[in-house]
């Protein structure tokens, strides 16, 4: 019979369609490379030379105001421009392409330089909540933008630029890849059980409990049966809803709070300030309810075995399929005993 703990396998993934091969002997495997930790980094909580800092001058000559809290601004060097034309160029019908207009926009999380998600107190963290809230419901009420996407690059690793706490929002109106396959899935899966495939899986996975890192009231983090990367976590709310202008008082608080657990758990994990790619994927703004869609957020962080190793596509998993030794309910269990 198949066992999950030692047999070869793939996983399928229920949000996109896609496959993940799991090889958990492999960690049976000598190791030879290198394990270690690094210095803890300490940042001043004001740096006259970072760009995001209160007061300070950006690209262009615009300075930051002496903000107290939060701080939103239109991306000084946008991947998005508002004036694409909406036109299609075909050569031959083999090579085209398509203007894409939209909003990028960056999203301070504190005025203070030295803090992160994992350091920042609840109360501060709800108002970043409240501020994404904002920003979704105006972006969204904007008959050209069709996709809003708030995520955050944590660490130079994951290309982040800049240490100060923030993220990004990119607001277009296109679907992007990721939000295609993932609506698609969730309206198959609810066309076909008469259910929501996030509501089910929440379900399930607190019946197991083998992937539950953490829950709450409102949230429950999870490493995803059909986990890629060899930490990867998804928070899912326990109550059905698109998107995140729908969550009550207790849930903005909640959430928050489950931000701060998770990323706490990860920075203790390797005795470093983890890196990470973190974003929300909640329903398309292109005008109808997707009542099937199921808003969640999604962890990648890069590292494997230290704070100086990564994970890597390469080889096999570049062409073929994407393939993990470190098993999710392996991952869970080293969360759980690290979480806070």
């Amino acid at each position: 019979m198949l066992d999950l703990k030692k047999h070869s396998h793939r996983r399928y993934n229920q949000l996109t369609g896609e496959w993940v091969l799991v090889s958990p002997h492999r960690t049976d495997r000598p190791w030879q490379g290198q394990v270690e930790d690094i210095p803890q980094e300490t940042l001043p909580e004001y740096d006259p030379k970072c760009y995001l800092c209160p007061g300070n001058s950006r690209a262009g000559g615009v300075s930051n105001p002496q903000y107290e809290s939060t701080f939103v601004f239109e991306n000084d060097f946008a991947a998005l421009t508002a004036g694409a034309p909406a036109e299609t160029v075909t050569v031959k019908d083999l090579m085209i392409a398509e203007g894409e207009a939209g909003e990028c926009r960056v999203v301070c999380f504190s005025p203070r330089h030295d803090l992160t998600i994992s350091k920042m107190e609840p109360a501060a963290l709800r108002r970043v909540v409240d501020l994404w809230i904002e920003q979704f419901r105006e972006l969204s009420s904007r008959e050209e933008i069709n996709w809003v996407q708030i995520f955050e690059n944590r660490g130079a690793m994951m290309g982040a630029s800049n240490p100060h706490p923030h993220g990004q929002i990119w607001a277009h109106r296109s679907l992007p890849n990721e939000a295609v396959k993932e609506l698609k899935a969730q309206e198959h899966y609810r066309s076909e059980k008469g259910s929501c495939l996030l509501c089910n899986y929440v379900t399930a996975e607190l019946q197991e409990k083998t992937r539950v890192v953490l829950e709450s009231e409102c949230f429950v983090t999870v490493v995803p049966f059909w986990a890629i990367w060899p930490f990867e976590t998804l928070i899912l709310p326990k109550r059905h809803d698109g998107a995140i202008d729908q969550l009550n008082d207790s849930e903005r608080n909640d959430l928050g709070i489950a931000l701060k657990k998770i990323t706490e758990t990860y920075d203790k994990l390797f005795k470093a300030p983890f890196s990470y790619t973190m974003g929300f994927h909640q329903r398309p703004t292109d005008g109808p309810t997707h009542e099937a869609f199921h808003w969640h957020i999604h962890f990648y962080p890069p590292l494997l075995r230290s704070a100086t190793v990564r994970k890597f596509m390469v080889g096999y998993e570049l062409l073929s399929m994407p393939q993990r030794d470190i098993t999710p309910e392996a991952a869970a269990e080293r969360l759980r005993n690290t979480a806070i």
